[in-house]
């Protein structure tokens, strides 16, 4: 199955837009590119592809989700760090100024003015992309739930983090009940409720925005990225997945689509 790539903006690009799944997928941290007038944000070369500028693995995996479930995705071009996505404008881990132990000397002291061209520049199209797409979807009555894929640092400071996948929910846990009653297929894997983050750590903002607000059933996926670190990992992770959406959804009385033997990754 192919995955028909368009941009809504240099900031934004949309997977399989027409896709007829029942999904529509998000992934708020797929790239750890910063454009040129941000000056790298002043970071150390070997931050800039580190997991605090990006997800490492997550676009990889929900492009993959993408063709399999035959959903659009909605995904960011730009670095968490110039605008993190799954962030509200007035967080101030939106454009943060040091995350664990990197220090991000061009987020230091924003401007109110600086802070809304970075707003203008890169949440909103973002928000603007999926509000499209939900919306396309809602005129022909399709139903949706929404799922959005990120991955985690296998340690945090200094901690050890023993689970591989997290299933995280805020007041809406429809999707994420149903996908946890199907963690027996995965023996194999440690599967959390609300880890390694949950709702008191602020990162379900893209839940409540897109989904809750839409009254769509929703779930965000976390994924240790030492699991994704080849593209045999990320692979083998989105199957796994797959294994517990494609029953969820089913359960939700939402048929996926049929699972093709080929597909654009």
């Amino acid at each position: 199955m192919s995955s028909a790539i368009e941009s809504s903006s240099p900031s934004v690009e949309i997977h399989n837009r027409q896709g007829s799944g029942p999904a529509v997928i998000l992934c708020e941290h797929a790239s750890h590119h910063i454009p040129e007038r941000y000056h790298d944000l002043g970071l150390k070369p070997e931050h800039r592809c580190s997991h605090a500028a990006w997800d490492p693995g997550a676009r990889a995996v929900a492009v993959t989700l993408s063709a399999m479930l035959d959903s659009p995705l909605v995904a960011s071009r730009i670095s968490r760090l110039v605008y993190d996505c799954n962030r509200p404008p007035e967080a101030e881990s939106a454009m943060p100024e040091r995350v664990e132990v990197i220090d991000v000397p061009g987020n230091h002291q924003l401007t109110a003015d600086e802070r809304l061209a970075r707003v203008e520049a890169v949440y909103r199209p973002f928000c603007d992309a999926v509000a499209r797409v939900i919306a396309e979807r809602a005129s022909r009555r399709a139903p949706t739930v929404l799922i959005t894929i990120h991955s985690f640092t296998p340690s945090f400071h200094g901690q050890a983090r023993t689970v591989e996948i997290g299933i995280l929910h805020d007041v809406d846990r429809r999707m994420a009940d149903a996908m946890l009653a199907q963690s027996h297929l995965l023996p194999h894997r440690k599967i959390q409720r609300n880890a390694p983050y949950g709702p008191e750590d602020g990162v379900t903002h893209s839940l409540k925005r897109h989904g809750i607000d839409n009254g769509l059933a929703n779930v965000m996926i976390e994924i240790r990225n030492d699991l994704l670190a080849t593209p045999e990992g990320e692979e083998a992770l989105a199957r796994e997945l797959s294994q517990l959406i494609r029953p969820a959804l089913a359960s939700l009385g939402m048929a996926p689509a049929a699972e093709e033997g080929q597909h654009d990754a």
